[in-house]
């Protein structure tokens, strides 16, 4: 009778054990789902991090609750309640580093310094950390991609302490262009075509930006203007479509871009 009512005891264990690990991963499995259509829609540093705090603690109390089972486990945790002022001093002081990491996570996401897709480079004392694209952040890092392809995975800490130099934090992204011409050159036709490349570019968002006639050279002289649109990506395209229009435009109205040619006479 005795080992029977210790079989069903835990079979009884068993039993819950396995109704919380099936509670909780379809809990899990739920809030990831609705995070990953969040993102979808709006792909923001701050769900991807909520995201994360959200399943630690889900996971954390998921690995409590069948702990909990277990006679020992329950014994364990009436000793650290029972000493919980010298436990919670050691834990926080061993954990420190992965406290400040959350806790700085929880700042970065609220402020947003920083965001999904913008472009950043991290200084600190007049180093630089890194420079990249941000693609992902947790409850402990954040994770920016270099131009070569390499992930950057950084420390949520070190990130709140560095200086973000942000190329996307305002909104639209500018950049010069500039291009020479001969002194002989029509001016008011040169700035035709240049107004003309700009207007037929789609991802260019200021059309009326002024076209100046920077500096004179010993070659020609410089027409610089601006070309804004609204992220680095588009505007690093922009620039280089407009750079051929341009050219191909100076070309078919014989606008001539000077350039130095050496002439080698062989006696």
């Amino acid at each position: 009778m005795k080992e029977y009512i210790m079989a069903e005891g835990h079979l009884d264990k068993l039993i819950s054990i396995a109704i919380i690990v099936v509670v909780f991963a379809a809990l899990i499995s739920i809030t990831n789902r609705i995070f990953r259509r969040i993102n979808r829609r709006k792909n923001s540093i701050f769900y991807k991090f909520l995201n994360s705090v959200v399943y630690v603690v889900l996971l954390a109390t998921a690995i409590y609750s069948v702990l909990s089972q277990f006679d020992m486990a329950r014994e364990i945790s009436t000793v650290i309640l029972q000493s919980g002022t010298l436990i919670i001093a050691v834990s926080t002081f061993a954990a420190q580093q992965a406290l400040g990491n959350v806790i700085s996570g929880f700042m970065l996401s609220a402020s947003r310094p920083l965001e999904i897709g913008q472009k950043v480079k991290l200084l600190q004392g007049g180093t630089q950390i890194c420079e990249g694209i941000v693609k992902d952040m947790t409850f402990r890092h954040v994770v920016i991609q270099s131009y070569d392809g390499q992930s950057n995975i950084i420390p949520n800490s070190l990130v709140d302490q560095a200086v973000i130099v942000n190329a996307d934090y305002v909104e639209g992204t500018g950049n010069f262009l500039e291009f020479e011409v001969a002194y002989e050159s029509d001016f008011d036709l040169v700035r035709s075509l240049i107004r003309q490349a700009l207007e037929s570019q789609p991802e260019v968002s200021r059309k009326d930006v002024t076209i100046a006639m920077s500096r004179v050279s010993q070659n020609g002289v410089v027409f610089k203007f601006t070309v804004w649109t609204h992220s680095v990506d588009e505007n690093f395209r922009a620039c280089s479509e407009l750079r051929e229009k341009i050219i191909k435009a100076f070309n078919e109205h014989h606008v001539v871009i000077p350039y130095q040619t050496i002439d080698i006479n062989m006696h």
